[in-house]
C-alpha cells in the first residue's frame, strides 16, 4: 500500500500538470490576496484577518482539486493498466486509500505555502499578533476536510470514467453543487422550515461553521459522512469492474 501512496505521488510530481496545479492555487491566492485591488485584499481590507482567503480558497479548489484527481483511476483505464492493479495483492479498499490519501497529501503541500500568509498578516496587525488564531486554526482545519471532500469525489468520478477531461468536469460540476447548490436551494425559500435543513446538506455551512474556530461534533460528522459515501461509491465502481471483466472472460470460455 505505501509503495503505491508513493507512486501516486511521484506520478503526481514527474508530470508538469501537477506544478501547474499547485502553482496556479498559490498563484490565484497571492494575487487576489495581496495585488488586485479587489474586495480579497488584505491590505485594502484594513484588519489582520485572513477570512478573504478562506473565502476564496473553497472556490480555487473547486479547480484544483479536480486536477488532482482527475487522472487517478481514469489514467489507469486509459492506459490499460488498472486491470494489472486490480490483480495486485492488494485490497480495494488499500488501493483507494493509497491514491486518496497521496492526493491529501499534495493538497496538503499545496496549502504549506500559504503560511506565510499567516506570518505576513500576524507580523502586519496592529499591534503584532492582533490575530483570531482560533478562528485561523478552525478555519484551516476545515479547508482540510473540505479538500478531502473533493478529494473523494474527484476519486470516485475518476473510477466511473477513462477520459481525465471528464473526470474533471464531473468532479467540478458535483463538488461545486455539494458546496454551493444547497445553500441556493435554501435561499429561494420555498420548503419553509426545510430550508435550515437543506442548507445544512451542503459543505458551506459546515465549513463556516469551523472557520469560527469551534470544531463542532457534527461538522466532523459530516464531512466523514460524506468521505466515506464516496470513498464507498468508488469501491462499489472498482467492483463492478471485476464482475464485468469476470463476466467477459467467461463468455470467451
Amino acid at each position: 500500500m505505501f509503495t503505491l501512496y508513493k507512486k501516486e505521488i511521484f506520478s503526481f510530481l514527474n508530470t508538469l500538470i501537477g506544478y501547474i496545479a499547485v502553482i496556479v492555487f498559490l498563484l490565484i491566492n497571492g494575487l487576489f490576496l495581496w495585488v488586485f485591488p479587489m474586495g480579497y485584499n488584505i491590505i485594502d481590507f484594513g484588519y489582520a484577518s485572513l477570512d478573504n482567503m478562506f473565502a476564496l480558497a473553497p472556490l480555487v479548489f473547486l479547480f484544483l482539486i479536480p486536477a488532482i484527481t482527475m487522472r487517478s483511476f481514469a489514467d489507469e483505464k486509459r492506459s490499460g493498466t488498472i486491470e494489472m492493479l486490480l490483480t495486485k495483492p492488494l485490497t480495494d479498499y488499500q488501493i483507494i486509500f493509497s491514491k486518496y490519501f497521496a492526493s491529501i497529501t499534495l493538497i496538503l503541500l499545496a496549502l504549506l505555502p500559504t503560511l506565510i500568509y499567516v506570518i505576513s498578516v500576524y507580523k502586519l496587525g496592529s499591534p503584532a499578533g492582533n490575530l483570531d488564531m482560533g478562528g485561523l486554526w478552525g478555519s484551516y482545519i476545515g479547508l482540510v476536510f473540505l479538500a478531502s471532500a473533493f478529494a473523494a469525489i474527484g476519486l470516485f468520478i475518476s473510477s466511473i470514467t477513462e477520459n481525465q477531461i471528464v473526470a474533471f468536469m464531473m468532479s467540478l460540476i458535483i463538488s461545486g453543487f455539494i458546496l454551493m447548490g444547497f445553500d441556493f436551494i435554501a435561499g429561494l425559500s420555498i420548503f419553509g422550515k426545510v430550508d435550515l435543513f437543506i442548507m445544512s446538506l451542503g459543505i458551506q455551512a459546515h465549513f463556516t461553521s469551523m472557520s469560527r474556530g469551534v470544531i463542532d461534533s457534527r461538522d466532523v460528522l459530516y464531512f466523514i459522512s460524506l468521505i466515506a459515501i464516496f470513498l464507498l461509491l468508488t469501491k462499489t465502481s472498482l467492483e463492478s469492474r471485476k464482475w464485468e471483466k469476470s463476466t467477459v472472460l467467461k463468455k470467451e470460455v
